[in-house]
């Protein structure tokens, strides 16, 4: 078995025993530099991550194989990849860009199995005489149509 095989079957492995903790990111370059990048259905905290490396690098010979590894969680400003990234950003506020390339920035209201729906509030001309009204939008995108989505942060 080649390293980068072994090294998916432990990670693998590790995660079967968190199934609140899932997967982003698992890049392993020529010179055996692990990275591993996770998200979980609540919070993936540094003993979840210090758990994970471990249970990788139980089974890895130092003395066999020269290697670095490094286990994080998702960072806050990442975008988010998966539909399951999505139920814990329930009522946060999303910046949407579309697979034609428009953007919707709005709070994430429903998501489904296929899709999410996002709210936001807009000024618009009234429909009869001079000034504006705030009236309230709803925008549901499929997975499909979703180029790429990040959480906004408020300050």
């Amino acid at each position: 078995m080649n390293f980068n095989q072994k090294v998916q079957d432990l990670l693998s492995l590790a995660l079967e025993k968190y199934p609140n903790i899932f997967l982003v990111d698992l890049k392993i370059s020529a010179d055996k530099s692990i990275s591993v990048i996770l998200d979980g259905d609540k919070e993936v905290n540094i003993k979840d991550c210090i758990n994970i490396s471990r249970a990788i690098e139980v089974d890895l010979d130092r003395d066999e194989e020269d290697f670095s590894l490094e286990v994080t969680s998702a960072g806050v400003g990442s975008p988010l990849k998966f539909p399951r990234q999505y139920h814990k950003n329930l009522g946060r506020k999303l910046e949407v860009v579309s697979s034609d390339g428009l953007k919707f920035m709005g709070e994430l209201t429903h998501v489904k199995e296929d899709a999410i729906e996002l709210q936001w509030k807009q000024r618009e001309p009234k429909p009869i005489g001079k000034g504006k009204v705030t009236v309230t939008k709803n925008k549901i995108l499929t997975f499909d149509e979703i180029s790429q989505t990040k959480v906004m942060i408020k300050f």
